[in-house]
C-alpha cells in the first residue's frame, strides 16, 4: 500500500477557490469509499467530503454547497473543488480510502503528507 499524494494547497483570500488533487494507487481506488479530510492546528482530523465507489457523495455540513468531491478513475485522481473559501477552512488537507471513512479507523490506507490550505487576507 502506497501513501496517497495530495497537491494543490495554497494561500488564498477569503472567497477564493482552490482545486485539490489526490494521486492514489490501485489499492486506493479499489476501496469502497474515498474521501477528503482536514486537520486544523490544535484540532482532530475530520472528514469533509466522501464518495462511494459508485459515485454517491456526502459532505460535512460546514462545506456543503461550497466543496465538491470528484474522481477520475482512469487517471487515479481524486479531486476536491473548494469555492467560497473561509478562514475557518484553513487546515492541512488529506485524502484517503477504505471500507470506512472514519478518521481514526485502522482500515484506512497510510496517511500522506497532506497539502496546506490557508485562507487569509
Amino acid at each position: 500500500q502506497v501513501q496517497p499524494v495530495e497537491t494543490g494547497g495554497a494561500l488564498v483570500p477569503p472567497g477564493g477557490s482552490l482545486r485539490l488533487s489526490c494521486r492514489g494507487d490501485e489499492s486506493f481506488f479499489r476501496n469502497d469509499r474515498m474521501g477528503w479530510y482536514r486537520q486544523a492546528p490544535g484540532r482532530q482530523r475530520e472528514l469533509v467530503a466522501g464518495m462511494t465507489k459508485d459515485g454517491q457523495t456526502d459532505y460535512h455540513d460546514s462545506v456543503k454547497e461550497r466543496f465538491t468531491i470528484s474522481k477520475d478513475n482512469a487517471r487515479r485522481r481524486l479531486y476536491l473543488q473548494m469555492n467560497g473559501l473561509k478562514p475557518v477552512d484553513t487546515a492541512v488537507y488529506y485524502c484517503n480510502s477504505g471500507p470506512t471513512l472514519e478518521p481514526t479507523s485502522r482500515l484506512l490506507l497510510p496517511w500522506g503528507l497532506g497539502t496546506h490550505v490557508t485562507v487569509s487576507s
